[in-house]
């Protein structure tokens, strides 16, 4: 996997070879980050169902002051914590790396005001709606959730859930959404797009 964008823009990464594992493609991170901005200084982001990592790593390459990457497979999680270490060694490093399931952790974790939280369920296992039910609570004022799912979602869906669609893509496979609480006025964070 290569990054594609900030600090660490073109340094190569390992992914390991796990069944159902698929990194986000270069094209989808690129289209996120045009969306979101090149630069998320100071941003607190969650990558839950981090897998290899890609947008989590993408993130702090974009300067993010704190990037959580939340993985249940204990080899993908030590792999995930072997490339931390090696983009940002030592104490001061904003990637954190813990071996936990996606839905129980968000699900005890008090609202924590993250910039922007990273969803990409595993396919075909039912578990987007649950995320972005647990992701809801966890998002600062006029945050931002990324969702990678299996399918498109309608506004009129994300609307129940208390969220709106910012931006929607199709890449194969990939349904990519940018989505936003209902009760934010205006865009978050340093958004450009």
């Amino acid at each position: 996997m290569r990054l594609i964008g900030g600090r660490w823009k073109r340094r190569k990464l390992p992914v390991p070879d796990a069944p159902g594992l698929r990194p986000t493609p270069d094209r989808v991170r690129e289209t996120l980050f045009n969306w979101l901005g090149q630069s998320l200084d100071g941003w607190r982001v969650l990558d839950a169902f981090a897998g290899s990592g890609a947008l989590g790593f993408e993130a702090a390459s974009r300067g993010a002051a704190e990037v959580r990457l939340l993985e249940q497979d204990p080899r993908l999680a030590r792999g995930l914590q072997a490339s931390a270490h090696l983009l940002a060694p030592g104490p001061d490093s904003p990637l954190r790396v813990e071996t936990a399931e996606a839905c129980a952790w968000m699900r005890r974790a008090p609202p924590a005001g993250f910039e922007l939280l990273l969803l990409d369920p595993p396919f075909h296992q039912g578990l987007d709606r649950t995320a972005l039910q647990l992701a809801r609570p966890l998002l600062a004022p006029r945050g931002w959730i990324y969702l990678e799912a299996e399918r498109a979602w309608p506004e009129a869906e994300l609307a129940a859930l208390g969220l709106r669609l910012h931006r929607q893509l199709r890449a194969g496979a990939v349904h990519a959404h940018l989505l936003q609480a209902l009760e934010a006025a205006g865009p978050g964070p340093t958004l450009t797009a």
